[in-house]
């Protein structure tokens, strides 16, 4: 590869330009994968991530004189950043909460279940005789533009409000879906 480079210098720069959209990508992914709670992925994506960088840096270290490195170098870290929020966005790992607030009382959330999403609703008091509907809604990421268009087509009048939801603890041993320790006993059987 360092042979195929000296007899083509020109070569370098769009090497360095992609690596660094790789790794910068990565980077960005392994930080929202962090944020979402998933540790060994994201330690997995951080080792290829670090190698990448490496080389990459290494290039233009011993390449201080040529000034076209520098650039390629920075422009793949730009451009990394978009890249990597675009991947993470396809995948859209996690979960969110979706907290609404219907003025038509006792409707949204019955008709919300018939379509599949699992509701929690209690009723609420704005005072003066307004009285709404509360429902909260813990929905994979990428179910969620589904549910909101729902939302507004059952009830253009409801207000919600969406945010991301870290860990769901589930069943009575409140060990964290997606946790090492629940992917671990669901591999070993469950921990008693």
């Amino acid at each position: 590869m360092l042979e195929l480079l000296s007899e083509y210098p020109y070569l370098l720069a769009p090497l360095i330009f992609f690596a660094r959209v790789t790794d910068v990508s990565l980077g960005t992914f392994r930080t929202i994968v962090i944020f979402r709670g998933y540790k060994l992925l994201a330690a997995f994506i951080g080792f290829f991530e670090i190698m990448i960088w490496l080389v990459a840096a290494g290039q233009v270290f011993t390449n201080l004189e040529q000034w076209s490195l520098a650039l390629a170098y920075a422009g793949g870290f730009a451009v990394g950043n978009f890249v990597g929020m675009w991947i993470e966005s396809r995948f859209a790992i996690g979960n969110e909460l979706v907290r609404c607030i219907s003025y038509n009382r006792d409707v949204l959330a019955e008709k919300i279940r018939k379509e599949g999403f699992k509701v929690v609703s209690f009723d609420g008091d704005m005072g003066e005789d307004k009285l709404v509907e509360l429902l909260f809604i813990v929905e994979k990421r990428r179910n969620v533009p589904n549910l909101i268009r729902l939302i507004k087509e059952l009830d253009d009048t409801a207000i919600y409000s969406v945010s991301d939801v870290k860990s769901i603890y589930e069943g009575p041993d409140l060990l964290p879906r997606r946790s090492f320790l629940s992917s671990t006993s669901m591999l070993f059987g469950k921990l008693r």
